[in-house]
């Protein structure tokens, strides 16, 4: 439970980096716009992000197992978008608005477009890959 935790604050905090970075992706708060309520909403989708990661990255890598062989392993970045475009979706079921690329949906997550999207993972998969060193470096996880 501890490193779910984690996971969420560290996917958190990257998704607020990836919203400063990228212009495209924008996160709006549930409810107010004061801190408490926008740090709870990018903890929330990072959560999500966090779940989407454990249920559904593992299945989909396992059948495009062929793609990532004959891509040299490339095919890794479109899949990590496509995942980040679940994750806005799903954050729009949760309430509007939210998080959002843009050109994707008018509410929730807003990410105009696949490439933002595979610009986006990118930048998540480089922040969360130093951060969970530093962590595990310090046998926090």
């Amino acid at each position: 439970m501890i490193r779910f935790l984690v996971g969420t604050v560290i996917n958190a905090v990257a998704l607020w980096l990836t919203t400063l970075i990228i212009p495209a992706i924008h996160l709006a708060a549930y409810g107010t716009d004061d801190f408490w309520t926008r740090a709870g909403s990018f903890l929330l989708v990072g959560a999500i992000f966090g779940l989407v990661n454990a249920v559904v990255a593992p299945v989909i890598k396992v059948l495009a197992f062929p793609l990532y062989i004959l891509t040299f392993g490339l095919i890794s970045l479109v899949i990590n978008g496509a995942l980040l475009l679940f994750v806005a979706w799903l954050s729009q079921l949760i309430g509007s608005p939210i998080f959002s690329i843009e050109g994707f949906t008018n509410e929730g997550l807003n990410i105009e477009s696949l490439g933002w999207a595979i610009l986006g993972s990118i930048v998540m998969s480089v922040f969360s890959f130093f951060a969970r060193s530093i962590f595990k470096v310090l046998r926090l996880l």
